[in-house]
């Protein structure tokens, strides 16, 4: 069963760089620009996986990952967050409380992109 995954950033190249490597992997992917496209998305369709960049303007990706989090119909998604941001220990356990299943730093080597996704695809 083909996989899908939602792709949350502002930035367009980003966005783009991100589809064409999943798609050669095989996942179907679905983009949105913005935290309240992405929330719209998620009303009407269920992906595996959403990868959310965490800084963009208007709504960040913490906002939006609370805001999935609240909602009875997304509260199980799973989210791996894109960051320019290097995390504490402390930054690291608001991620676990808010039960993001990965972070990746941009930039990213692509392989290693595809990697952490296929793993938490994998998790339960």
């Amino acid at each position: 069963m083909v996989k899908k995954i939602l792709i949350v950033d502002d930035e367009p190249h980003i966005l783009e760089l991100i589809k064409a490597v999943l798609e050669v992997e095989k996942f179907e992917i679905i983009t949105a620009t913005n935290g309240v496209e992405a929330l719209k998305k998620l009303e009407a369709v269920t992906p595996d996986l959403v990868i959310l960049d965490m800084m963009m303007p208007g709504m960040s990706g913490r906002e939006v990952c609370e805001s999935i989090r609240k909602n009875p119909k997304t509260k199980n998604q799973k989210v791996i967050f894109l960051t320019v941001a290097r995390f504490s220990e402390t930054g690291k356990k608001v991620l676990d409380d808010m039960k993001v299943s990965d972070y990746i730093t941009k930039p990213f080597e692509t392989k290693d992109l595809v990697t952490r996704i296929n793993s938490v695809l994998k998790s339960k």
